[in-house]
């Protein structure tokens, strides 16, 4: 998936219902956080692949929570650590709070073994930290939070008075979400410094796709989890001991997991990750402009045998000859000699 589009940031965010209760709520609740004490990363290890999930879709652009539960088990077959729910790749700005909300429930209920982050940032702090109260009060692991976008590239002093607040109202382990490309706004180790305060600061993901800009992170933070959520650097993170958060799941999340079994068998694992790279090579090839998101779930029902999924608006669906172009270019990636 590129990661440096600017589809999912079209609409603002989810509803403004109950803000007014949320902001006195928040007024008048006591800080969630304990400063000091162990670091709390979320998850029992740090090198361990997260799938950045769809949301699945029906006819009507409707959440279909039959088909969720459907999608959580497929990735539990395949051998996923964990998911992220409401990311990028889950369109979470194309919902409405209550949906997110619903949308949380209906992933918890599914989880079966695997670590569960959640997606609530919004531009406005309120529903941010409403999204995060709900998504720690049904049990998720994590939150993975996006800056307030919109605004172009808030000051750093905003940015921590907007973080702050968050991890005064939560205990839940929080990651930063880094992918400029898409927010315009970046995570800047200034920001990841001053909430270093906080034993609930798990990590980042980091979705700009710049090598140099990634192992800055890994070399100012190594006692986070400095996740990459692109392929590219998947080799620097492994190697560092962090672990990874991939759009790339949701076609192949039996390939992804099996980089990261491998690499716990102290097997080729960039042998894994080559196959990886050749199998999405070849979806790219068979794209035919084909929006992200339709293309996705596309390929993961026809992966899954169903039910078939589909893009939430604005993003429009697939053409007959996308699809058909698709349908050929997976049957190709997964004929492809494993590594």
């Amino acid at each position: 998936m590129d990661m440096t589009r600017r589809d999912t940031i079209t609409l603002a965010g989810g509803a403004l219902a109950g803000g007014l209760a949320a902001a006195g709520a928040l007024a008048a609740a006591p800080a969630a956080a304990q400063m000091g004490g162990a670091r709390r990363l979320g998850s029992k290890e740090k090198v361990a692949y997260w799938v950045a999930t769809i949301t699945p879709c029906d006819a009507k652009g409707m959440f279909d929570p039959g088909a969720m539960k459907a999608v959580m088990e497929w990735h539990q077959k395949c051998g996923a650590d964990g998911v992220v729910v409401l990311g990028t790749s889950g369109e979470f700005p194309s919902f409405s709070v209550a949906e997110r909300k619903r949308i949380t429930e209906v992933a918890m209920q599914h989880k079966g073994n695997m670590n569960i982050m959640v997606g609530p940032g919004t531009p406005n702090i309120v529903e941010t930290i409403d999204l995060a109260k709900h998504a720690q009060s049904v049990g998720a692991d994590g939150l993975l939070v996006i800056p307030p976008f919109y605004f172009d590239q808030p000051p750093n002093e905003g940015l921590i008075h907007y973080y702050t607040q968050l991890f005064e109202a939560v205990s839940i382990p929080i990651n930063l979400y880094h992918i400029p490309g898409t927010s315009e706004v970046k995570i800047t180790h200034e920001l990841l410094t001053a909430m270093m305060k906080y034993p609930h600061l798990a990590g980042i993901k980091d979705s700009s796709g710049s090598p140099e800009g990634f192992a800055e992170f890994l070399k100012g933070f190594p006692e986070l989890n400095m996740r990459c959520g692109t392929s590219n650097n998947l080799i620097p993170a492994v190697e560092a001991g962090m672990g990874a958060i991939l759009a790339d799941g949701n076609q192949f999340s039996d390939k992804c997991a099996d980089i990261f079994k491998t690499y716990r068998a102290k097997g080729d694992w960039k042998a894994k990750l080559a196959h990886l790279r050749a199998a999405q090579g070849v979806i790219r090839d068979h794209n035919m402009g084909a929006n992200t998101y339709a293309s996705m779930k596309y390929i993961l029902s026809l992966r899954m045998g169903g039910p078939m999924m589909y893009a939430r608006t604005p993003m429009p669906q697939l053409t007959d000859a996308q699809k058909a172009s698709l349908k050929a270019g997976l049957e190709k990636a997964m004929a492809l000699p494993t590594a």
